[in-house]
């Protein structure tokens, strides 16, 4: 046995490997014997590769089997700064391919590639927990196979499956919040309707969470058959309840309690959309996607955005909507969102 690993009993299965807690607080991150892991059919936490020799700072790669998807899930993890207490944890979400479209993070756009989130979360004590994966998905627990994307079953998978393995490797204090961009920005509220008291708080970017009318229905058609899946998969044909039940916009009501900041752009150029902006390095034919499809994009989900503020003025529900005067699609701004919404989020996971 690799020097810091102990036998440790998995929940309802036989006895595995892990790194012992105190070997993790000493080295800073979790190893994997010669050989590397394999995820755990227990649905327990397989760890991946240490640091020094993939990842970025202080992150922690890990594997985690999911029941639900039979499959195991990458999973990114920014541990809190002080790991002999314990620690809040805040959950990114990826957008329409899920951060990768070869299953490696460090391929694709995503938190960790395109955003400044290792350094701004450096000095904090929350944990930081990027899951990697569900293209197409919205994140949801669909209702049949798809013969492309396959079987997904990511509500499960983040709020059950999870949430408990992060908790007992990292020493989660019980307060989470989640967060999410396009796609994944009307997930963050399914999720914490799927689980209530699950988050804390919840970050929505650029989206448009109405899945229960014409419009909202034909978006979500669009994002999924982007990726080649069939929506009459995930919650069958337009006339099924299932898309009114998945509506956020229609269960407000039940998010009272949760702290929300929600924010878009509204397509018109700003301060990232130039030449030199980042990610555009000079690149004339980046810059004008990012005006005219980023543009088109954020023109969408600004007013989105109005009518679900409306909707939570309406109920009586404490949110931020942060409605920029400017910006596009584009990761800069979910970049900055991030930073504006931490405040809300700290104060609801008492940091």
């Amino acid at each position: 046995m690799p020097p810091g690993w102990r036998v440790l009993q998995r929940f309802g299965g036989p006895p595995r490997e892990q790194p012992d807690r105190a070997y993790v607080r000493a080295h800073g991150s979790y190893g994997c014997p010669a050989g590397g892991c394999t995820a755990d059919r227990g649905g327990r936490v397989a760890v991946a590769e240490p640091p020094a020799a993939r990842g970025t700072g202080r992150m922690v790669e890990l594997s985690v089997y999911s029941a639900a998807m039979d499959r195991p899930i990458p999973v990114a993890v920014l541990p809190a700064v002080d790991a002999t207490r314990p620690a809040p944890v805040l959950y990114l979400l990826n957008g329409v391919d899920g951060g990768t479209d070869t299953g490696d993070w460090r391929d694709g756009s995503n938190w960790l590639t395109k955003t400044d989130v290792d350094r701004f979360f450096a000095d904090k004590q929350v944990t930081v927990v990027i899951p990697i994966g569900g293209a197409g998905s919205f994140f949801a627990d669909w209702r049949v196979d798809d013969p492309v994307l396959g079987r997904q079953r990511w509500t499960t998978f983040l709020t059950r499956e999870l949430p408990p393995v992060v908790d007992e490797a990292f020493q989660g204090s019980g307060a989470n919040a989640l967060a999410g961009l396009s796609m994944a920005s009307s997930a963050v509220f399914r999720l914490a309707l799927a689980a209530p008291g699950l988050y804390r708080a919840l970050g929505s970017y650029s989206g448009c969470v109405r899945t229960g009318d014409g419009l909202g229905q034909v978006m979500v058609d669009a994002v999924v058959a982007s990726r080649r899946g069939n929506p009459l998969n995930m919650w069958g044909p337009p006339t099924d309840p299932a898309w009114a039940e998945n509506d956020p916009y229609l269960h407000a009501a039940r998010l009272r309690g949760t702290a929300i900041y929600v924010s878009s752009g509204t397509g018109q150029a700003g301060t990232f959309d130039t030449l030199g902006g980042p990610g555009i390095d000079g690149n004339a034919v980046k810059l004008v996607d990012q005006l005219v499809i980023g543009g088109i994009l954020d023109a969408v989900t600004s007013a989105c955005t109005r009518q679900l503020g409306d909707r939570f003025r309406e109920l009586d529900i404490p949110a931020v909507i942060d409605l920029r005067a400017s910006g596009t699609h584009s990761w800069p701004y979910w970049q900055q969102d991030l930073h504006n919404s931490w405040a809300v989020f700290a104060g609801a996971l008492g940091q």
